[in-house]
């Protein structure tokens, strides 16, 4: 299967995309079928060095079948070559790391939709059986506890 995806080159930190047309299963960086076009993806959004595409060779190969990647697409939506794809929806992407971990670790305990299935069927027979045998432990501890109050109190006055 054919794919328009970007090829990795440059220096360490430092990073310049070549956008290729390449056999899905060749690497990444290595064999590809052809160039067509490169992406800076340091210099800023203005600058016209930024983004170079080969629109006549891209739209020949996504006529011969070639798929380009989602971050291809998104470059080929830009320059309104090819449709922009659907937005993501990750809303946990605006939180900042630190922030979504506390928030993934006290949401953790209730949303886990999967295993909140399970849980309510134990929970359930715990919430009836926890009632029944509340007022009957708590009568004797009440019973219990006046008994055993004044008794201590009795010794403390002597």
């Amino acid at each position: 299967m054919l794919k328009i995806r970007l090829s990795m080159g440059g220096a360490k930190k430092r990073p310049v995309y070549k956008i290729v047309v390449a056999d899905s299963r060749f690497p990444r960086d290595g064999r590809f079928i052809e160039k067509v076009g490169f992406y800076n993806p340091l210099l800023p959004k203005t600058k016209k060095e930024r983004i170079n595409l080969e629109v006549e060779r891209i739209k020949h190969w996504i006529s011969k079948g070639a798929k380009p990647t989602l971050r291809v697409s998104r470059i080929l939506g830009e320059a309104e070559v090819y449709p922009m794809p659907p937005k993501g929806n990750n809303p946990l992407k605006a939180i900042p790391k630190k922030e979504r971990n506390k928030d993934n670790k006290s949401e953790g305990e209730k949303p886990t939709t999967e295993g909140a299935k399970a849980e309510p069927k134990k929970e359930e027979p715990k919430k009836e059986v926890a009632p029944k045998a509340e007022p009957k432990k708590e009568e004797p501890k009440k019973e219990v506890a006046p008994k055993a109050e004044p008794k201590k109190e009795e010794p403390k006055k002597e």
